[in-house]
């Protein structure tokens, strides 16, 4: 069968055709056979649209071949973008409290520019190149939003640069420094080409958070409404106005004016000196049984609740009232792994005094592990929600593995087995009238960055080994392909550490591969699915993707480069500008913890979080469980049960004020108001969340710039920032992260 010919998808007749999606059917399930809790079982398969009815809220089921996509004025916009976003991103990302401009804001700028661009820009053609080549369409649009957003955040590599540079006194040149970051960020897209098929063609593969900026796509360019049923009212265009415009002005109060509404802990505030209620109730310390928030940053942080399908959301609230709110409290008063010395939570280690671990007492001046020091000064240890972190991640890693196999091995198989043309839904179908990217493309691409690589690797003292190099790419090959990601970097991280033992160089340079790999992949898949839902042609997408990412690491190599050579005492404590660099001393303390130290020291049988192993256990036996149940009954809640260790990777540095917030906006969108009045969901839901994602974005932006960051930060020094909205939560337990327990002077445990 030609590419772009297609079996009619008739009305279904019998439960053995795979594309039968029945609402009498007490399970339902996707196009290859499994059970997909995505689908309403009121809904038959759409042979004009998606099966999906968040699909079909957001994306319109309709294509205009001749629209222009790739044209200059994209070109010039996006590498205009792909230069400013990355750079204020990296010159930011050193300085505590950082500040991260999204590709929103360009998404939201881009609009007036272009639309500018089409106004005043002659109507010329340079070598057959058009200058102007009519109104600025969506596809433009989308095209040169991708190029500003695909390299905007700060490249993961450069922690490695910097960590190098201030903790190992190591300074290569810049070849290492450019080669290093260009494999790193771009060796992920040629695994994304394979991944696509998996993730991007099939109409189970809805990616909820894509639809977001869908809807913002067409809110902005006044597209029909695409949805289910009708809502009268405002238009979506206006909603999204009102909503960014409230959104953006409301930020000012937990942002600047009451800061104690973003941290509103407001237990804490009538006991300010009681641990215990510091520890239960605060959300900075403590296990955040305060609620609520008013600060959409903090609401939205772990995703937006209006984005993530309701079951989702329930099985990681689910494992949070567990895990943290059940569980931690109960280990913690119980003493169990010290933890009654360290504070409730906390993402920083300690000592055997209660204190900040002093990584240097350590080192050797070579910047390895003193195994003779560390007996003579203490183990490491962690306040009790990160160890449960890393209990789950534990659970999280063997019980993806179980649950593939179990649930995914027929469907992985079907889809080797499958062309796009026997599966398609709509979108699959008009995407197909476009040229698809070359099976060579992705591989080039995968040679010069492994080619890279190895350089980095052979040339440059890093200990890092090129057999190492490999294991790391397989490593998030598996995990881009299967749409796993498992938090805090674990299992890269537990890996290296066994693999290269005291070499923290190395260990950071295998955890950057082997995370990097398979989040780039998911970066690059995202955006292709965004193409496929806005018929974006597939080539464009590509090569805009591949220039913008080159283009954005250069960029901010160039800007690290420039700040260590230009600001004093860069990356230290008490730097008078605040460029501290916060996320880099968390970088370097992971590469002391599983780079030097190594896990044979932390986890290991007699050693102090040993008990943490038996969560590979439980991972492992958990999917066990629910399938022989499912299977025994068809009909159970369980079939919804899939995301209770996996969903809690954000933590930390997510806290209860992360979750709950998120948890209890989530039911009341994505539970009552969808299935009470559908009509306004399906036609508002994704607007509203967009439009709350971009107002307090550029909220943000505005109050840094104009209100923080001018006088070095002492506007309203005596003022605004003195009064007791803005300190109240600064002046308890919980902000002090005070342990039940304390030492008298000299005295250790453990």
């Amino acid at each position: 069968m030609s590419r772009g010919s297609y079996p009619k998808v008739a009305r279904c007749v019998h439960y053995s055709n795979p594309l039968c999606i029945l609402s009498s059917r007490p399970k339902i399930f996707s196009a290859s056979g499994t059970f997909d809790p995505n689908i309403d079982s009121d809904v038959a398969m759409f042979e004009d649209d998606s099966p999906y009815p968040e699909v079909r809220s957001a994306v319109a089921n309709f294509d205009d071949p001749t629209m222009p996509a790739l044209t200059l004025r994209v070109l010039v916009i996006g590498i205009i973008w792909a230069i400013v976003l990355p750079g204020l991103n990296q010159f930011y990302y050193f300085r505590y409290p950082g500040i991260a401009i999204s590709g929103l804001v360009a998404q939201l700028v881009t609009f007036p520019l272009g639309r500018l661009w089409a106004r005043f820009m002659p109507r010329v053609t340079i070598r057959g190149v058009s200058v102007n080549p009519g109104p600025f369409t969506m596809k433009e649009h989308v095209l040169a939003t991708i190029m500003a957003s695909v390299g905007s955040q700060a490249a993961y590599a450069t922690d490695i640069i910097a960590v190098q540079r201030v903790y190992y006194n190591q300074r290569f040149n810049f070849a290492y420094q450019w080669m290093l970051v260009m494999s790193t960020q771009l060796i992920g897209f040629s695994i994304g080409g394979i991944a696509q098929r998996f993730l991007v063609t099939p109409p189970s593969m809805i990616w909820p958070n894509t639809l977001v900026v869908c809807a913002l796509y067409n809110t902005l360019h006044s597209q029909t409404y695409a949805g289910i049923g009708r809502h009268d009212g405002l238009s979506r265009e206006r909603f999204f106005t009102y909503a960014f415009i409230g959104a953006a002005t409301w930020y000012l109060l937990p942002g600047y004016l009451f800061q104690a509404l973003s941290v509103f802990d407001w237990v804490c505030w009538l006991a300010p000196a009681n641990i215990v209620v510091n520890q239960l109730f605060g959300y900075q310390s403590g296990l955040g049984f305060s609620l609520l928030t008013f600060d959409w940053n903090q609401i939205a942080f772990i995703g937006s609740p209006l984005a993530t399908p309701w079951w989702a959301e329930a099985n990681i609230i689910a494992g949070f009232l567990f895990f943290y709110w059940f569980l931690t409290p109960i280990l913690y008063y119980s003493n169990v792994w010290y933890t009654q010395y360290l504070p409730m939570s906390s993402r920083g280690a300690f000592d055997n005094t209660g204190k900040t671990y002093n990584l240097t007492r350590i080192l050797k001046p070579n910047a390895t592990f003193d195994r003779l020091a560390h007996e003579n000064y203490s183990p490491l240890f962690l306040s009790m929600t990160f160890v449960m972190s890393y209990g789950l991640s534990f659970a999280a890693i063997t019980a993806t593995i179980t649950h593939t196999i179990l649930y995914f091995t027929r469907p992985i198989k079907n889809h080797l087995r499958r062309t796009l043309g026997e599966q398609p839904d709509i979108h699959a179908r008009l995407m197909a009238h476009y040229p698809r990217v070359p099976e060579w493309w992705y591989a080039s691409i995968f040679v010069v960055t492994f080619a890279l690589a190895s350089v980095c690797i052979q040339i440059y003292p890093t200990e890092m080994e090129i057999w190492a190099l490999v294991i790391a790419l397989i490593l998030g090959m598996i995990q881009a392909i299967t749409n796993t990601q498992v938090g805090l970097n674990v299992i890269s991280e537990l890996i290296s550490g066994f693999m290269l033992p005291g070499r923290p160089v190395a260990m950071m340079m295998f955890k950057t591969w082997g995370y990097i790999t398979m989040s780039q992949a998911m970066i690059f898949t995202a955006d292709f699915k965004l193409g496929h839902y806005m018929k974006i042609p597939p080539r464009p997408m590509f090569w805009c993707q591949v220039l913008a990412t080159a283009i954005a690491g250069t960029v901010q190599l160039g800007v690290q480069s420039w700040m260590f050579s230009n600001i004093p005492d860069m990356c230290h404590p008490g730097q008078k500008d605040n460029f501290t660099c916060a996320g880099t001393q968390v970088f370097a303390t992971a590469s002391v913890v599983w780079g030097v130290i190594g896990p044979a020291l932390q986890f290991a049988k007699g050693k102090v979080y040993y008990g943490l192993t038996f969560f590979f256990l439980v991972g492992a036996v958990c999917p066990l469980l629910t399938y022989w149940i499912t299977r025994r009954y068809p009909n159970t809640f369980l079939n919804y049960v899939k995301l209770i260790f996996a969903g809690l990777g954000s933590i930390p540095p997510a806290t209860a004020a992360n979750y709950i917030p998120w948890g209890i906006i989530g039911f009341i969108f994505q539970y009552l108001i969808r299935r009470r009045h559908f009509p306004f969901w399906a036609k508002y839901n994704y607007v509203l969340s967009a439009a709350l994602d971009a107002g307090t974005t550029v909220g943000t932006v505005l109050i840094f710039f104009c209100l923080q960051y001018p006088r070095n930060g002492t506007i309203g020094l005596n003022t605004i920032q003195a009064w007791w909205g803005n300190t109240v939560h600064l002046r308890t337990a919980d902000a002090a992260g005070t342990p039940l327990k304390t030492l008298a002077e000299g005295d250790t445990f453990g």
